[in-house]
């Protein structure tokens, strides 16, 4: 029972799509009501007594018409065809097959079928004796009817999918601009962290030493030396301060690599010119410095010059707060694919006294990261570890060219691109563009049925022609003359004109055959309904009954 249940459901939500709130029930019921009414009104007027049938049908044809429309579509067109009370559901019908057929080829041998059924559907109600005329003016019927409506709706739902996806498109991108913008910023906080990293540790790393090397000196007094060792502790403190702002700022933009060389990032300071600064600014503090270079100078990338410059004074900074004392060893070779900085230094002197303890570390953890980091930017590597003698070497290896820096681009195309602008509605280029495939059916449809218009006038007019005697020729044709003689005469006919005046005259004579031709005259008193028939019957290949009457229309 659950699974007929469930089975049931589904059939239901297909063939009634919803969310049918209250007030779109109330009006598909009304709309319903409304269209079987209209057909059941037409059905009376044309007087075929299929008013209630046809009623019935077109009501629930319009209810299932957006659950099935290919499928109402086709049975439309078979009802539409035998009579006119369901032609303007066929329009309708025709505005939901275009909306919801998404695939193109189901909708045009949906339609097609519908056609091909609209057509025999008329062909068998009115007779085979004209069936190119039936033809051509149903192709007219439902080109009007049917496709037209159905070509204006694609257009609509199609241009109304294209601006949800600009819209949705749009959006994304304004996503993405604050998400660049955010993501900038970051990165301009990680660059100003860095840098304060670097180049305030640095300096504050010198005083310690400056004031490490002055509280050893015997020539200062114990007040002298009290100032110093504090002055030296205000510089630990400073440093202390300095990392925990640094480390702050890192967490907050540890996802996002700093934008080294980047468009609109600080020049770089120094350079690998301002390396022999950094070094003779150490030996002023009172370190043993040896700096070498070997190879060819090669000009660098600015990030690479800039990287060399930083890794330098970030592996300055740490021997000197680890190793206090410890003679220094700078060195640059240039390799023929890319520069080398080392920097090493043996293990540090031991202190005694009560100096040994004032040279507390202070390390936020952040300086080789971002000397790896910096190295990375610009394609290159960086190696730190302890040496054999329990000392410390750091090297880095940097491509002179560099390499572009990660999210240096601004996005392709965000110049170009005003937030809340949208692309004109009939598409971009390498997009379909809605307007021109419908505009292009619409043409079509308006050139067949103005060909089928001028071909039906040309058909009419003679078909009406075929379908004459003038009353000169009736009054010629004898009763008893052969029937080759009289049709020779008679012309060809045409059943679509004169079936109605088969309903109509005097009995006709049993076992003949008889046919039927509008005469051409009217008499004094006739109305507008009145028509004058003649009809000849045949038996046994001879003309057998000549009779004119008068038939109402």
């Amino acid at each position: 029972m659950n699974a007929i249940a469930r089975a049931w459901s589904k059939a239901v939500r297909t063939a009634l799509p919803g969310p049918w709130r209250p007030r779109r029930v109330v009006g598909e019921a009304v709309l319903a009501l409304l269209m079987g009414l209209v057909s059941a009104l037409l059905e009376l007027v044309s007087g075929t007594g299929l008013a209630l049938p046809f009623g019935l049908a077109v009501a629930v044809l319009w209810v299932l018409r957006k659950g099935f429309p290919a499928t109402v579509l086709v049975l439309t067109g078979i009802i539409a065809g035998w009579s006119l009370g369901p032609l303007p559901l066929l329009s309708c019908v025709g505005w939901a097959a275009g909306a919801r057929i998404g695939r193109v080829w189901r909708l045009v041998g949906a339609f097609v079928l519908s056609y091909l059924l609209f057509s025999a559907s008329g062909t068998l109600k009115d007779g085979t004796s004209s069936p190119k005329l039936i033809i051509g003016v149903s192709l007219g019927i439902f080109l009007v009817f049917a496709v037209l409506p159905a070509l204006y709706s694609r257009y609509r739902a199609q241009r109304r999918a294209l601006l949800d996806a600009l819209r949705e498109r749009n959006d994304q991108l304004v996503r993405e601009r604050a998400m660049v913008v955010h993501q900038a910023r970051l990165r301009e906080r990680h660059r100003i962290a860095q840098d304060m990293h670097d180049s305030l540790g640095h300096q504050l790393a010198l005083i310690s030493v400056h004031s490490g090397a002055l509280e050893v000196d015997r020539t200062l007094g114990d007040r002298q030396r009290e100032a110093v060792g504090v002055l030296r502790q205000a510089a630990v403190a400073a440093m202390r301060e300095l990392r925990e702002v640094v480390g702050v700022l890192h967490d907050e933009s540890t996802a996002l690599p700093p934008a080294v060389g980047a468009p609109g990032a600080a020049p770089a300071r120094g350079g690998v010119d301002g390396i022999a600064g950094l070094v003779e600014s150490s030996r002023a503090a009172g370190a043993g410095m040896a700096f070498s270079t070997e190879g060819e100078r090669r000009p660098l990338a600015a990030a690479v010059d800039h990287a060399a410059y930083r890794i330098v004074q970030e592996a300055l900074t740490n021997a000197h707060k680890h190793a206090p004392g410890a003679p220094i060893a700078v060195a640059l070779r240039y390799e023929p694919d890319a520069l080398v900085v080392e920097v090493t230094n043996p293990r540090a002197p031991e202190l005694v006294g009560a100096h040994a303890g004032a040279g507390s570390v202070v390390s936020g953890g952040q300086g080789l990261t971002g000397l790896r980091e910096r190295a990375r930017l610009v394609g290159g590597m960086v190696h730190a570890g302890p040496t054999p003698e329990q000392g410390f070497r750091l090297a880095a290896v940097l491509p002179y060219e560099g390499a572009e820096a990660d999210g240096a681009a601004a996005p392709a195309g965000e110049e170009d691109w005003v937030p809340g602008a949208l692309p004109p509605a009939g598409g971009t280029d390498g997009h379909r563009r809605p307007v021109l495939g419908c505009a292009a059916g619409v043409g079509t449809v308006a050139l067949v049925v103005a060909g089928l218009m001028v071909w039906g006038a040309v058909a009419l007019v003679r078909g009406a022609s075929d379908s004459t005697v003038r009353p000169s020729l009736y009054e010629q044709i004898r009763v008893g003359e052969s029937r080759a003689d009289v049709l020779r005469r008679l012309p060809p006919g045409n059943d679509f004109f004169t079936s109605d005046y088969q309903k109509a005259g005097p009995p006709r004579p049993e076992g003949a055959h008889c046919r039927w031709y509008s005469l051409d005259k009217s008499e004094p008193g006739d109305s507008w309904a009145d028509n004058h028939v003649a009809r000849f019957c045949f038996k046994g290949g001879v003309l057998v009954d000549k009779v004119e009457y008068v038939a109402k229309d």
